[in-house]
């Protein structure tokens, strides 16, 4: 039996419903994004209607996409993942499909580096995930998996992130590591 990929577009109602969504995140959490007009970001969404959908997975996992950043030169407008803790439905991943393959026992079901591709969205390196939390306090009870440099996961780590005792802490641990509390964050530029 052939398994049937869901198609990576939204009906008009899921559209129109998820752009609502947006805006009311938008206008409840000005400080995240000030200086950036809801008009230029609805225009660059109904621009680009592709990346829609990748917004629309960031919502289903329970990410809470938010407008966190916004380029000048080029109107980019950077969406990240705003939920307060680490989406629940993308924990339970060790970091990538090579610390998956070799996990001989009890292996996850999944990696968060395939789960993220698969929604179109990037990991979190260190850089974004400290500037996500000069905006609010996130993950102060879970942790999230970051996008680990070359040299630290071809020694076998992996880099993850969370809010303790008022300030921001970044780890390592091994990749093939995986926890009910730790699941990861994604941006995605539209």
């Amino acid at each position: 039996m052939k398994s049937v990929k869901a198609p990576k577009e939204l009906t008009a109602k899921q559209r129109d419903e998820l752009l609502a969504t947006l805006q009311t995140r938008f206008e409840k959490n000005p400080t995240r994004h000030t200086a950036v007009d809801w008009k230029k970001v609805l225009s660059r969404l109904l621009a680009h209607p592709e990346k829609l959908w990748s917004l629309a997975e960031m919502e289903r996992t329970g990410g809470e996409p938010d407008v966190v950043g916004h380029d000048k030169k080029s109107g980019e407008v950077l969406f990240m993942d705003c939920s307060p803790q680490s989406p629940e439905p993308r924990a339970n991943l060790c970091y990538d499909r090579a610390a998956l393959d070799g996990r001989k026992k009890f292996p996850p079901k999944g990696c968060a580096t395939e789960l993220a591709a698969a929604m179109g969205i990037e990991i979190l390196d260190e850089a974004q995930y400290h500037a996500l939390q000069q905006l609010g306090e996130f993950d102060t009870k879970r942790s999230s998996w970051l996008r680990t440099p070359d040299d630290v996961r071809q020694l076998g780590g992996a880099l993850f992130g969370d809010r303790r005792f008022g300030r921001v802490f970044i780890y390592h641990n091994g990749a093939d590591s995986y926890y009910s509390g730790r699941g990861f964050r994604g941006a995605l530029k539209v």
